[in-house]
């Protein structure tokens, strides 16, 4: 814990002990949210008195970066007067995040009673919307002006509305029936003289957001084209809400985490780590567990049918471990790549025979160099440990070699065309894991490495 921290939780002790509200809550409107969120991190039993204590403009500002579990814990101990007095200040995109995470109907129902008629209807709207839709994350708090202004009347309609609005960056431009038309950045409006028509500085280059799109839709669309804000209409064009880029970097995070997770091989958690429940924990990581236990009991199937061979020429069970790391890791390197290509939008799903074309190649290659470096290997060691591979030491170092460029080369192409397969199902590619690919490839690696024993051997292992 950093010297700073320890003395905002040592002097946040004090205070409490002390008694003294006054002096607690200039001491904690002192700092930024940050720090109040560590000390929240640090001392999460006092989490309610310190959200209860703080000034209310500051304190939703440090409520609506805490994690959900966190949110819940405040709430129920908050006393009925400051809930409502947060939710009030709360923008209607953070009040929908809310009660849209909570899981407890009976809370979400409370908080909906305290919530005005106003803010209750647009809750209840953007509520309507699916879970991952980009209209779950916009806010109808915008500035909309009509085409047929000024820039003065737009920059007078900015001074009286502009302390309501989410931002005042872009302004957005309507028709007479409400149809978005273009935005204005801020800058575009005081370059120009007052008097000049709206009209006149309309560029038509509009980017939009539809409401029923998925939210990962709306992150590639803000990656791309640099804006703090983007309209969201509806399938007739009408102007619905903004989404800002503040939303965007929290669900790009929580995408994030969640394909961590699936990559590790476990289900995602809906929760930090360390608040998620024992049971639930060992449960969301035994589903993959026990499917990737059942794939690879198929290993001691394959095994048991080259048994024969493997008793022959023992020294091959010598090299099961390489083999099967090899293609593996090949396996889960293609993988990650691909699906990390997939999230940005570098690899779409009509790329998947490019990808196939490169992948046979890189695999080849990657197994050719592999291969060679397992073959010096055993040549070397023969003649260090001449009795460590017996009489037919160059047989064993050909399997190795050709197994190691046929078993590369296989992980390869299953690794980067499981996510293809997976997305054309309509399944997320992440749950194409490392784990899961590693397992296939290990089965199928040890069938491509004692069938070419069994090649190369030939006359020895009949």
């Amino acid at each position: 814990m950093k010297r700073e921290l320890k003395n905002i939780v040592h002097q946040t002790r004090s205070l409490i002990k002390g008694g003294d509200k006054k002096k607690l809550r200039i001491y904690l409107d002192s700092f930024d949210i940050s720090a109040i969120e560590d000390l929240i991190d640090e001392l999460p039993d006092y989490a309610p008195l310190i959200i209860e204590t703080m000034s209310a403009n500051r304190a939703v500002n440090v409520f609506r970066i805490l994690d959900v579990p966190t949110q819940e814990r405040v709430i129920k101990k908050l006393s009925k007067l400051k809930l409502k007095e947060l939710l009030s200040i709360l923008p209607p995109d953070d009040q929908t995040a809310l009660l849209g995470e909570l899981k407890d109907e009976d809370l979400v129902q409370e908080l909906m009673a305290l919530l005005s008629p106003e803010d209750k209807l647009e809750v209840a709207a953007l509520l309507a919307y699916p879970e991952d839709s980009v209209g779950r994350l916009m806010t109808p708090d915008y500035l909309a002006i009509n085409k047929n202004i000024t820039v003065q009347q737009t920059l007078d309609t900015i001074r009286k509305k502009g302390k309501n609005s989410e931002t005042i960056d872009v302004i957005y431009i309507l028709d007479d029936n409400g149809v978005l038309l273009d935005d204005l950045r801020i800058r575009d409006l005081l370059i120009v003289d007052p008097s000049t028509p709206i009209s006149d500085i309309m560029d038509n280059r509009l980017i939009s957001l539809n409401a029923e799109d998925p939210q990962e839709e709306a992150i590639k669309i803000f990656k791309m084209n640099n804006r703090v804000a983007l309209p969201v209409i509806n399938t007739e064009g009408l102007l619905l809400g903004i989404v800002t880029i503040d939303d965007i970097l929290w669900v790009a995070n929580e995408e994030y985490s969640e394909d961590m997770q699936r990559f590790g091989g476990s289900g995602t958690l809906d929760e930090p780590y360390l608040d998620v429940p024992l049971h639930k924990l060992v449960w969301k990581r035994a589903g993959w567990l026990i499917v990737l236990f059942i794939g690879e009991l198929l290993t001691a199937s394959v095994m048991q049918y080259y048994e024969d061979q493997l008793a022959k020429v023992i020294v091959l069970a010598m090299f099961l471990p390489l083999m099967i790391s090899s293609g593996g890791n090949s396996g889960s390197q293609a993988s990650t790549l691909i699906i990390q290509a997939m999230a940005v939008g570098d690899v779409r799903l009509s790329d998947w025979w490019r990808v196939f074309r490169r992948e046979i190649l890189s695999g080849a290659s990657l197994g050719l160099i592999l291969g060679i470096i397992g073959f010096i290997r055993i040549y070397v060691w023969h003649f260090i440990f001449p009795h460590l591979y017996g009489e037919h030491w160059i047989l064993v170092a050909s399997t190795v070699s050709m197994s190691l460029i046929g078993i590369v080369l296989w992980g390869s192409l299953i690794g980067s065309m499981l996510p293809f397969i997976l997305r054309r199902l309509g399944a997320d590619p992440a749950t194409s894991s490392a784990p899961f690919v590693a397992t296939i490839v290990d089965v199928t690696g040890l069938m491509i490495y004692l069938s070419i024993a069994g090649v190369v051997f030939g006359a020895i292992l009949h």
